[in-house]
């Protein structure tokens, strides 16, 4: 994480969502005054698809909210030059963000028995008072022993115009792959009124308005902190993490058939493909997105003008990405779907051919 400025200090939707895309932070838009996602296309609303197979998305659309998100500035600029009011929606799990997204709704207080799933609180303890998600919350984190993650000063905390406040941490993890949730289920919560905002969620960026207010940031920390051991703990235990798949390790090596073909076009990607195959002994801070966006979008240019076929290339940077970032194949493939339409915008011409 760089110490640029907050978000909030920056103005526009436009900024800010700059900002949490050189974050490495997948954006979208959100709805103008509103907290949800723009409107799909009317293709898109009348007929039923799979995100993955959505054209919208490959051709630099916003449809289907989170799934569309991006970190490529030229989408970024496309999206909220044509509608400056947007919102921005950053999706978490690519983001790698694990978010606690604690309501303060008037709502009547359920039993004891359904306030912390799983832990059971004896009658001997005075709930009085409790009312809202800070109080569940500020309770599970009393019962382990820390501080509430409400008040914890090292991480970005936003308040909500509703009275609610969005903590945001860091997934350390990234294999971990945390669900999303709502304080309500009766299957996966963490706590009454205590949200949980990660993979296939999205989360309101600071700085966001809509009709019922600003989304603001509280206290001095800019960035998310790590995710507290005790909370990822507590996560696992209330179902947060699904069984997890058997990774694959029989990936064939990239360089060579990248090398299979000597043709100018390839000479030219083979040093950005060799970038991203480098970031698989760098864990985290290597500039992964950035690079996988520069070798795609290159690519892109280089298959509009014939220099390469789209169906090989696009093989070959899954396979470079997979074996560099294993855990988040998905979001591997959507980088590289939205760099490859945008690169085929700005064609890329060789001089010559060999």
């Amino acid at each position: 994480m760089t110490s640029s400025p907050s978000p909030t200090g920056l103005g526009t939707s436009h900024a800010a969502a700059r900002w949490c895309a050189r974050q490495d932070w997948p954006v979208h838009p959100l709805a103008p005054g509103h907290k949800t996602p723009a409107a799909n296309c009317t293709t898109c609303r009348t007929e039923r698809h799979r995100p993955s197979e959505c054209p919208c998305i490959l051709a630099g659309g916003w449809c289907h909210g989170f799934h569309a998100a991006t970190t490529l500035p030229e989408q970024v600029d496309a999206w909220w030059t044509e509608q400056p009011r947007f919102g921005v929606g950053v999706s978490c799990g690519p983001a790698n963000l694990v978010v606690i997204d604690v309501d303060a709704h008037a709502a009547e207080v359920p039993d004891r028995s359904r306030l912390l799933p799983g832990i059971p609180i004896a009658p001997n303890v005075n709930l009085d008072g409790l009312a809202t998600g800070f109080d569940t919350l500020a309770l599970l984190a009393a019962l382990r022993r820390h501080p509430s993650p409400a008040e914890d000063e090292q991480t970005l905390r936003v308040r909500t115009p509703s009275g609610g406040l969005h903590v945001w941490y860091l997934n350390p993890r990234p294999a971990n792959r945390y669900r999303s949730s709502t304080g309500s289920s009766p299957k996966t919560a963490l706590a009454w009124q205590v949200d949980v905002r990660a993979h296939a969620g999205y989360i309101v960026a600071p700085g966001t308005r809509t009709t019922a207010g600003v989304y603001t940031r509280v206290g001095e920390a800019r960035h998310p902190a790590p995710l507290p051991d005790w909370l990822a703990a507590d996560l696992a235990r209330t179902g947060h993490l699904p069984a997890k798949q058997e990774a694959t390790t029989d990936t064939p090596p990239v360089k060579s058939r990248a090398r299979k073909a000597p043709k100018a076009a390839h000479r030219l990607l083979q040093p950005l493909l060799d970038d991203i195959a480098a970031c698989a002994a760098v864990p985290c801070g290597a500039s992964f997105t950035e690079k996988l966006n520069r070798a795609a979008f290159t690519a892109g240019g280089l298959v509009q003008t014939g220099h390469l076929a789209i169906g090989e290339i696009r093989e070959l940077l899954c396979e470079t990405a997979r074996q560099a970032r294993p855990h988040q194949e998905g979001r591997n493939i959507t980088i590289i779907d939205s760099a490859l339409s945008a690169g085929a915008q700005r064609p890329f011409h060789l001089k010559g051919r060999s």
